[in-house]
């Protein structure tokens, strides 16, 4: 086996996890210097609390994230050949069984609609895991798919018996003669979207069905059994535990038993692990680390994902704890798991986590009129899960404006851009009587996300048969065909200024109106602005005007610009003048972006 990607300071290797870096703090009078995340301190006026978002800045694996504007979400696993969108944990292995896994279609499919990032959940809710991990026996090395067809190995019947008592039962089994050369989904994915040219990013759940305990899950189907005696109706949860009465967890029962926290060390070895030479030389890191029973496990599997699958663009965890209502809970020690993260590779951007990005608010392609990346929190953004941490939530309509600054809660400032994730399907896991959105609506919701400073997570989930259905495949292409026609060709290129190239640091300060005069009259209908968010994310109302017929002629008022506004108007105008005119801003703002297109169909 090989490491591959492994981002690591020399002083990482070591028995301590190293501490993320520090909120910026600055004296109340003093200036104020850049910084990812920054203090908010008691005593400064709400002047210097704005001057202070005004300085947050992305870090330079946020800034490269946001300059992949579409990312694609794969939902692929046990969901897909069980029908459900959640699972239960207590699903048997054999269940997955896929006749083909294409990730070579998979990233032809995705790359045809302009992805240049890719993701896939590793990790479901349920737990089952889609690469051959040390730690729970619930992966695709005890499925079917595990091994080539007609093919049998006794060590799998050892390790099915041993599995209780054994963890890493079936990873001892995984160089079985008759392992299938695919069988390592993640490792298949990520291959495949390299030899592509896209970045990588894994979903991790943290929540997981496999791991509760079986006594809580007899409880459980007792209650659901209950509700269905009386007629009452089920949520997608209980539906999934009745559905799966007759079987039980298929872990090792360690999530939400309140286990003692103990010290214990990162990757805690399996018997004839073979990491173990790699580790006693110092070629990999180990930390340090007291935590339960299940943290430990998540931040074994976090350390698998980064030393063998990275490098990681982005890491995906939700804060879902779906069991608490009904009596078991667990408390992630995200303070830890973004510790290891950050040590591991400082430049993965972690969904929800410090100086990360986060939840847009909705899971309908809708990012809001006015959204920011320079954000407030009632906490230290390294500590929490960082949806609990803005003020109203994650789905609050107002989340970075001056009054929202203004907050007496308010304690960090953070660099935070928006990720709006949306399923091409109804569903997120691929269901037979669903249908995709139109390249038109796709389209649509590319204008509603990354054309409102936010990024565009598009699930595409693959069906049973182990491959992106064609219906899938057209719409993609013919979205990806609409955008690139459209945004080929900037009809601003030739006017004066630095605003037309590609980079995000050749920018005009917009400290007065930017006149913009081409070379000849366009027709256009549609207006793209972006700031220069090295310095920071400042503008807080501006107008596009056009000199049409001698007068000056308001096209489009917006609110924030961010790395990216695109406006859509109503009808095709023909100019040869436009101004930028900022009407509020925190800072001067420098614009990086000024383009016009005319939309193709």
């Amino acid at each position: 086996m090989t490491f591959r990607g492994l981002v690591l300071a020399a002083a990482v290797v070591s028995s301590t996890l190293v501490a993320l870096p520090a909120a910026a703090t600055e004296s109340c009078g003093g200036p104020v210097k850049p910084a990812s995340i920054m203090t908010v301190d008691a005593c400064d006026s709400p002047a210097r609390i704005v001057a202070k978002a005004a300085a947050v800045v992305p870090r330079k694996g946020q800034l490269a994230w946001q300059q992949r504007p579409v990312t694609a979400f794969t939902h692929f696993g046990m969901n897909t050949f069980t029908d459900r969108e959640w699972g239960s944990g207590a699903e048997k292995e054999t269940t997955f069984a896929p006749p083909v896994v294409d990730t070579a279609q998979w990233m032809r499919s995705l790359k045809a609609a302009g992805v240049t990032q890719v993701m896939l959940t590793a990790k479901h809710h349920d737990g089952f895991v889609l690469y051959p991990t040390r730690y729970t026996n619930h992966s695709v090395v005890a499925s079917p798919w595990w091994l080539t067809p007609g093919c049998t190995d006794p060590a799998r019947d050892a390790a099915e018996a041993a599995r209780g008592q054994d963890p890493s039962a079936y990873w001892q089994t995984r160089n079985t003669p008759c392992a299938n050369p695919r069988g390592d989904i993640l490792r298949d994915y990520v291959d495949s979207a390299r030899a592509a040219g896209l970045k990588v990013g894994v979903y991790l759940s943290p929540a997981d069905g496999a791991e509760l305990p079986k006594t809580f899950f007899a409880d459980e189907v007792r209650r659901i059994e209950a509700k269905v005696a009386a007629g009452q109706p089920l949520s997608i949860e209980e539906l999934a535990t009745y559905e799966d009465r007759a079987s039980a967890p298929q872990g090792q029962g360690r999530y939400g038993t309140n286990s003692p926290v103990t010290r214990r060390t990162i990757p805690t070895l399996v018997p004839h692990d073979d990491r173990a030479t790699a580790l006693a030389a110092g070629k990999l890191p180990r930390f340090t680390v007291d935590e339960d029973d299940y943290n430990a496990y998540y931040l074994n599997q976090v350390y698998e994902l980064f030393t063998q699958y990275g490098p990681i663009d982005e890491l995906w965890l939700d804060g879902a704890n779906p069991w608490r209502d009904h009596g078991i809970s667990e408390t992630y020690d995200f303070t830890t798991w973004f510790r290891m993260i950050h040590a591991l590779s400082p430049d993965t951007v972690t969904f929800a986590g410090p100086a990360g990005v986060r939840w847009v608010g909705n899971e309908t392609g809708q990012a809001r009129e006015t959204e920011w990346s320079p954000l407030p929190t009632t906490g230290d953004p390294t500590t929490a899960h960082n949806e609990e941490l803005f003020l109203g939530g994650a789905t609050a309509a107002d989340l970075g404006s001056r009054q929202v600054l203004a907050d007496p809660s308010v304690r960090y400032l953070q660099w935070a851009p928006a990720e709006s994730d949306v399923s091409i399907r109804p569903g997120w896991f691929f269901h037979p009587g669903e249908q995709p959105k139109s390249a038109a609506q796709l389209v649509d919701v590319y204008r509603r996300t990354v054309g409102r400073n936010s990024s565009l997570l598009l699930n595409v989930p693959p069906g049973p048969d182990g491959r992106i259905a064609p219906a899938d495949t057209a719409a993609l292409a013919g979205f990806g065909q609409a955008i690139a026609r459209t945004e080929g060709r900037n009809l601003a290129v030739g006017a004066p200024g630095a605003v037309t190239d590609s980079s995000v640091t050749t920018a005009e300060p917009l400290d007065r109106p930017l006149d913009v005069r081409l070379p000849r009259p366009v027709t256009f209908d549609q207006i793209r602005l972006g700031e220069d968010i090295t310095r920071g994310q400042h503008v807080e109302g501006a107008l596009v005007q056009a000199e049409i017929g001698g007068t000056w002629q308001t096209l489009a008022t917006v609110t924030t610009i961010g790395y990216t506004r695109l406006v859509t108007l109503p009808a095709p105008v023909t100019a040869g003048r436009l101004r930028v005119v900022v009407t509020q801003s925190r800072a001067t703002p420098y614009l990086a972006t000024f383009a016009l297109y005319r939309t193709a169909a």
